[in-house]
């Protein structure tokens, strides 16, 4: 089964309106004909709708890098998947280790927004890992085990099949770091082995898992000769036109 490979740029809390329309000028110009590699930018909400505007006629899309279940209420400060829809985003990120680490996000909450994501008629790409103290102690594939079973419990094989995942690896995320092609490969092998016993093989297979932590255009061809590797969620490197342009020209020669 063939994969079309991911690279989703995380712009986390970085850009202005005006420099997130000069970023998207300029990706729209030098990766914007690229076919086979789906291609996402994540800004922050408040620059989404004018990325948006930016990104009519191209294969670009745009994402949101959070969301809150509900739809509407007193939930002051939370964003909807109706509003994100509204502002033009197609896809949105869940469970991000920063939000988990600093917000206290929880596997539970996972699950709900990514129901409400999918529901939403969004693409959730839904994120696992281990901390660094959590792989020393030899316990990353437990705990990426409970994330998968928290995050996708009750979730029919047809809303699974509409799921992206990325592996990070807490302790490369913005570190230099980087998990080994063959540590991420590894993992990504687990996660793709654990879904297809909820799941069955034929949603697990076609399942794109990505890895996330320290991608930079030295590493990313390299990660993705992995076989589960299905491209990246780009953290710091994505804020730089030219290296993110790097990322996904490097991802594309792999995959041809």
């Amino acid at each position: 089964m063939t994969r079309k490979p991911i690279i989703a740029g995380n712009w986390k809390l970085n850009k202005t309106i005006q420099e997130a329309i000069e970023l998207v000028t300029l990706l729209k110009r030098q990766v914007g004909d690229i076919q086979n590699v789906e291609i996402v930018v994540c800004p922050p909400y408040t620059a989404l709708s004018s990325v948006s505007e930016i990104l009519v006629d191209s294969d670009i899309k745009l994402g949101a890098q959070d969301v809150y279940w509900e739809e509407k209420g007193a939930f002051t400060g939370e964003v909807s998947p109706s509003l994100i829809k509204d502002a033009g985003a197609q896809v949105v990120i869940i469970g991000h280790s920063e939000r988990r680490q600093f917000f206290h996000e929880t596997d539970e909450g996972v699950n709900k927004k990514t129901k409400a994501v999918l529901k939403a008629g969004l693409a959730p790409i839904v994120c696992v890992g281990e901390t660094l103290a959590e792989r020393e102690a030899d316990k990353t594939i437990r705990v990426i085990q409970d994330q998968l079973r928290g995050a996708f419990a009750h979730f029919s094989n047809g809303e699974m099949k509409e799921v992206a995942i990325a592996y990070e690896p807490v302790w490369a995320i913005g570190t230099g770091k980087v998990a080994t092609p063959l540590q991420a490969g590894e993992v990504h092998d687990f996660i793709r082995k654990e879904l297809s016993k909820s799941f069955g093989h034929e949603v697990a297979e076609g399942l794109r898992i990505l890895y996330g932590g320290s991608v930079k255009p030295d590493n990313i061809a390299r990660l993705m000769q992995e076989p589960d590797i299905d491209g990246a969620l780009v953290g710091g490197a994505s804020l730089d036109a030219a290296g993110f342009s790097e990322i996904v020209k490097s991802a594309s020669i792999v995959t041809v």
